[in-house]
């Protein structure tokens, strides 16, 4: 992927990163690239929206930030007390905090998701935002995005070693690991033409397979949510992607029989 010289004069800006510069302009060590050497603001072309973005991913590209403080204020659970922590992307964030939502209330369950984010940046926030709040069970929600390509090429396999990174990371600190499945699409509305459907299904399979294999327990949403193209319909996600408050109450009931499926083995 090339990227345009104004684009890489902006992140090097954001970054802080002092450039050697030859008399031509050229990055020492590389290919020639148009980059003004008293370049002191970020080009027109890029929107506020843009830059802000970009000045977030290069000083915490996890996010570990967004829940910092929450995680601090929060009291560890109390004794004979399941505390669940619902780990994952927009899916998972939305969950309880969009109009006419709700997240289970009553139950000590936490929302840690956060919207945008693949596999691999959860990687990173995941000992801060799970281990971290001592649950008994972990509930997994991702890849979406990662088929998306919201943080660039992701092939299968790369977001199985994710998933396996956090199962191994879960396990490893006696927290019970609930992967669900990723939900249908059919077509991502920031990305069309990406016909993800198949690959969806494809990942499906494996992580059903792997959570067998691992002793995690399998969360089947898309079996309940996926029409004939392998998305869902309106009145469940009204962009495709992202349940409606009719959606969350199909995937309640499933989430919280997985999560007594886990614990009873406790």
């Amino acid at each position: 992927m090339s990227f345009p010289s104004s684009l890489v004069a902006a992140f090097v800006l954001l970054a802080g990163i002092p450039l050697a510069l030859h008399a031509s302009g050229q990055v020492a060590g590389s290919a020639p690239v148009a980059i003004n050497p008293l370049y002191t603001a970020p080009p027109a072309s890029l929107s506020t929206d843009q830059v802000a973005s970009m000045q977030q991913q290069l000083a915490d590209w996890p996010q570990l930030n967004r829940y910092r403080a929450d995680n601090a204020q929060l009291a560890p659970p109390a004794p004979g007390q399941a505390r669940v922590v619902f780990f994952g992307d927009s899916i998972t964030d939305a969950w309880g905090r969009v109009k006419g939502t709700t997240f289970f209330p009553g139950k000590p369950y936490i929302n840690r998701g956060i919207s945008g984010q693949t596999t691999a940046q959860m990687v990173l926030r995941f000992r801060q935002d799970v281990i971290d709040l001592h649950p008994a069970a972990v509930v997994i929600l991702a890849g979406t995005n990662d088929i998306a390509g919201n943080t660039g090429l992701a092939t299968l396999p790369m977001i199985e070693d994710n998933f396996r990174a956090m199962t191994e990371l879960a396990q490893a600190n006696h927290i019970h690991v609930i992967l669900a499945s990723v939900l249908p699409v059919s077509d991502y509305p920031w990305q069309p033409g990406l016909q993800p459907a198949g690959k969806i299904r494809t990942l499906n399979a494996w992580l059903r397979l792997y959570a067998a294999s691992s002793g995690a327990t399998y969360l089947d949403y898309y079996r309940a949510l996926a029409n004939a193209q392998g998305g869902m319909d309106k009145h469940l996600a009204s962009d495709g992607v992202h349940p409606t408050a009719t959606g969350y109450a199909v995937m309640a009931p499933l989430a919280q029989q997985a999560i007594d499926q886990a614990l009873a083995h406790q």
